[in-house]
């Protein structure tokens, strides 16, 4: 990382949206900027440690410990602009038949339903995480993921085409703990099949062959 890498939080228009509220949605946008910022910082830090070209061994625990920060700090930044850009007001629900996603997921898992079955039951599993359907480039076949923290369990090399946020914090002020599965099926109803549709790659179209 170099001092020359500065994120800027991304804007979200997501007022509005079915069965998770505007209240919701701007202390999660907070949360949000807060990882960008921490982003920015640690790789400041990081990098007053590499100006002269070397880590020395004294510096190695606080290097070290920065660095594994970073990953937590990065990916909470990254995986929320996922989640956000794959939300807008009045979704369709359910994306259409003839649609690209909607194809890949009948021929990854036989059909739509018992993809979104899969990964519904990915999102409902018990501890605080994210559930994410990935597409493989090699093959574009779709497999649904728990990550367990914003660095831990993302698929390496995997593209996230659909992504959903089950921390408590998503939607807490609008479902009490126990009522997850009520904010899952809200967050259906908001997904933008569009902006997933853009993320899935052309080997899509060879999917089943």
């Amino acid at each position: 990382m170099t001092d020359n890498a500065t994120y800027t939080a991304k804007q979200f228009n997501l007022s509005g949206l079915n069965g998770i509220s505007d209240r919701t949605m701007e202390m999660h946008f907070k949360l949000y900027e807060g990882y960008v910022k921490e982003t920015n910082n640690l790789t400041e830090k990081i990098s007053e440690f590499l100006r002269d070209g070397k880590v020395d061994q004294e510096e190695m625990p606080a290097y070290s410990e920065l660095t594994r920060r970073m990953g937590f700090e990065y990916n909470g930044m990254v995986l929320h602009e996922y989640y956000f850009g794959n939300m807008k007001q009045n979704g369709s629900g359910d994306p259409g038949k003839a649609s690209g996603f909607h194809k890949a997921a009948e021929a990854s898992f036989g059909t739509y339903e018992i993809w979104k079955t899969d990964f519904m039951s990915v999102g409902k599993m018990r501890g605080v995480g994210w559930a994410i359907c990935y597409q493989n480039p090699s093959n574009g076949r779709l497999s649904n993921h728990w990550i367990t923290l914003h660095e831990t369990g993302n698929v390496s090399g995997f593209t996230p085409v659909l992504v959903m946020d089950v921390w408590e914090h998503a939607f807490l002020l609008d479902y009490k703990p126990a009522e997850r599965p009520k904010y899952i099926e809200a967050f259906f109803s908001n997904i933008d099949w569009n902006a997933c549709e853009q993320r899935l790659t052309t080997t899509t179209s060879a999917q089943g062959r």
